[in-house]
């Protein structure tokens, strides 16, 4: 095992000007991620610079077997916290090969929207907290939790610490220091209410990049659970009953937000944002009904409300905020399977289109 370690670790700078080049890319179910490598002569740090690549979309649920071929064309670029040295990850999104977004591409969409000249005027500023559930592979049960029971009740784990409150911080810690070698702008960790949840928050990121990161790091998140034989969860509401679900409040923030005089522009931007509650409910994830009932920390899915300081509202507005007269809200909504490209654009489309 030594020696496999070794060889896994070989630093390939000295020896060759040739890079392993990981492409990254969302599958048929737009919540599994796929990814294959490939060789390239390197350093590549410019994603215009890399070589579009195809996979078999028959095999991902995204072409049918007679016409299978599907193009990724890649799109940002982080530092491999696997590999190491100048080996790369690729985020990539998927087209046909007329050069048409395949269905499950919601990244394509977005960038179109982030490259509107009154949403580039307003630098939209992301921060996005990714909930998600660890589980022990074998019995999809919580770490942690008796097998076939259950823990005390929710109130020591969140921000917890010591062996009976916080399961799996290894993983967690691994996960933090990967996506800061990766280059992606991770501020933060902390355990949640349910034992055996956790979460972290990417951002702020400017556009189109929030969702780059949140997808890189889901990517890093995976690979690292993986090695360690857990499963992460990103289900909104792994366990049922009085516990709490998992979401990715996702903060929001545009230039004239943080000017003065932003407090206002905030007002306007929620009341937007209700009128259009029940079309951003249905593109915030997928059995997010089953999170969003009005308890553990949620408004009910089909009230729009919006407070201060509220976390069991739609959309809070921070007591700093409100002090500044500018500054930020977060949208609670989000359940923590959204697809980062559909929400944070959709975002900026209601607010400033």
């Amino acid at each position: 095992m030594a020696l496999l370690n070794d060889l896994i670790n070989l630093d390939l700078t000295d020896a060759t000007n040739k890079i392993i080049a990981e492409y990254i890319w969302i599958g048929g179910s737009g919540m599994d991620l796929r990814s294959k490598a490939r060789t390239l002569t390197g350093p590549v740090d410019d994603p215009k610079k890399l070589p579009k690549w195809n996979y078999d979309g028959s095999s991902t649920g995204q072409a049918p077997g007679e016409d299978s071929e599907v193009i990724l064309y890649p799109q940002a670029i982080f530092k491999d916290p696997f590999r190491r040295g100048n080996n790369i990850l690729v985020i990539c999104d998927a087209y046909t090969p007329a050069g048409e977004p395949i269905p499950t591409n919601k990244r394509c969409a977005a960038a179109k929207i982030f490259s509107d000249p009154k949403v580039e005027k307003e630098v939209p500023w992301y921060g996005i907290e990714q909930e998600y559930t660890l589980l022990q592979k074998e019995v999809n049960w919580p770490v942690g939790w008796p097998l076939g029971g259950f823990p005390g009740p929710q109130g020591p784990y969140y921000c917890g610490i010591g062996a009976d409150k916080a399961f799996g911080r290894d993983i967690v810690d691994a996960h933090y220091k990967a996506c800061l070698y990766a280059g992606v702008n991770i501020s933060g960790i902390n355990g949640e209410v349910m034992p055996g949840q956790w979460e972290f928050q990417v951002g702020p990121s400017v556009g189109i990049s929030a969702g780059d990161e949140l997808w890189v790091a889901r990517y890093i998140l995976e690979r690292i659970t993986e090695i360690a034989g857990v499963v992460v969860s990103f289900d909104p509401k792994p366990i049922p009953g009085d516990w709490n679900g998992a979401g990715a409040h996702t903060n929001y923030s545009t230039k004239s937000m943080r000017e003065d005089g932003g407090y206002e522009v905030i007002l306007k931007a929620i009341e937007k944002l209700s009128h259009k509650h029940k079309e951003h409910i249905a593109a915030y994830g997928e059995g997010n009904e089953r999170r969003l009932t009005g308890r553990h920390e949620t408004a009910d899915i089909n009230t729009f409300l919006w407070g201060v300081a509220n976390r069991g509202a739609s959309i809070r507005v921070g007591r700093d905020t409100e002090k500044d007269g500018k500054g930020y809200f977060e949208d609670r909504r989000p359940a923590s399977n959204m697809d980062p490209y559909v929400v944070t654009s959709m975002i900026a489309e209601t607010t400033i289109l």
